[in-house]
């Protein structure tokens, strides 16, 4: 991410320049369309796709059930829409964060380019897996997946989902398309582009099947756990660039991280491995939602022991990098002997003695030469 500098001169409209410096108002502009698409008869229907979750059913209350109807939501191709409008939200919030938090911080710093870089990347990251740990966590515990974990597999396919576990997703998704268009906005170096397409697209890879697989449950306590321990590492290269002392933090996400990818594999295996087998119904139908079939449970476990496979051996690397770092002596430093001026150097000084012992009455070869003759 490369350092933006204002200048005063005004740049071709549409030219990139332009976009660039501008593409948080222009991203307000379309905002806005959908928005006022809302207050006309005619438009309204369009504009409710993008603005609001699609798919709700309303089940009305029963007397050994519920006392209040409960609204529920599948998911379908109109979610797409939604998924857009909420990327154009995340590309308003990211440019706000960008301009009054990270760059006030950046120029009080006076970060150099790679740090400014790595500084705006974890400062984008961090606020948002603060944000998704603690909306998730309260999903967890209004819906009390925390105290009943067989909620992981029991009563698979969850085909309908509460607001809030449909609006999670859509937001999930939102934000990690929202990354895409960032790369351009925030001008991303060409090295760092591919390391960053790669673990946007895990992102992207999972959730969405997690959300067509009728995986929600799972999915979500996975992502929790995910999330925090990426907020960790992330807030503790905060403090790192601000203190280059700090090393707490990295010891304590290097434990978390190994105790992350092992609870999400222990997880996997129970809830994919052993709750699912046990379900009675097995057979495929896209029309109930129902994949619990033996080569959807194994390509699922494939690509989570692939991806936390993949994670630990980039977490290995990265350790031994470190020690490498900090177990390599320093190299001495050569000191070289200048003469300075008005001082004489080391054998100036001993042919200055030697010069003075022969003045001095020592028998030079010289002068025992004369003696002799």
């Amino acid at each position: 991410m490369a350092i933006r500098k204002k200048s005063n001169k005004n740049p071709p409209v549409l030219s990139h320049e332009f976009i660039v410096q501008n593409h948080a108002d222009i991203v307000s502009c379309m905002a806005m369309v959908f928005l006022l698409g809302l207050m006309f008869e005619v438009t309204a229907k369009a504009a409710v796709v993008f603005v609001t979750l699609q798919y709700n059913v309303t089940i009305p209350a029963t007397e050994n059930q519920s006392a209040e109807t409960v609204t529920l939501y599948h998911y379908g191709i109109k979610d797409l829409a939604t998924v857009f409008f909420y990327m154009l939200v995340a590309i308003i919030i990211h440019a706000v964060i960008q301009e009054y938090v990270l760059d006030k911080i950046n120029r009080r710093m006076h970060f150099s380019k790679t740090k400014h870089s790595k500084f705006n990347e974890s400062g984008h990251l961090s606020a948002f897996y603060f944000f998704s740990c603690v909306w998730g966590t309260s999903i967890l515990l209004s819906e009390n997946y925390v105290s009943d974990p067989t909620s992981l597999w029991r009563d698979y396919p969850h085909t309908s989902m509460p607001f809030q576990i449909k609006f999670f997703y859509i937001s999930q998704l939102a934000y990690w398309f929202h990354a895409f268009p960032e790369l351009y906005f925030q001008k991303t170096k060409k090295e760092d582009i591919p390391r960053q397409l790669v673990y946007i697209g895990l992102y992207l890879f999972h959730i969405t099947g997690a959300y067509l697989l009728n995986l929600t449950h799972l999915g979500l306590v996975l992502l929790i756990l995910h999330y925090f321990v990426e907020f960790l590492f992330h807030i503790s290269r905060l403090f790192y660039f601000s203190d280059e002392k700090y090393q707490k933090g990295f010891t304590l996400w290097a434990v978390l991280f190994v105790l992350g990818r092992l609870l999400t594999l222990i997880l996997s295996v129970l809830t994919v491995g052993f709750g699912f087998t046990r379900a009675e119904n097995q057979t495929l139908d896209f029309s109930t939602g129902n994949f619990n079939v033996l080569p959807i449970r194994i390509s699922v476990l494939a690509s989570i022991c692939l991806t936390q496979a993949f994670m630990m051996w980039k977490f290995i690397n990265f350790q031994l990098r470190r020690w490498r770092e900090h177990s390599s002596p320093p190299q001495p430093v050569k000191k070289k002997f200048v003469a300075t001026k008005g001082k004489p150097s080391k054998k100036e000084r001993e042919n200055g003695i030697n010069g003075t012992l022969t003045s001095n009455g020592a028998d030079s070869p010289r002068s025992r030469k004369e003696k002799s003759s």
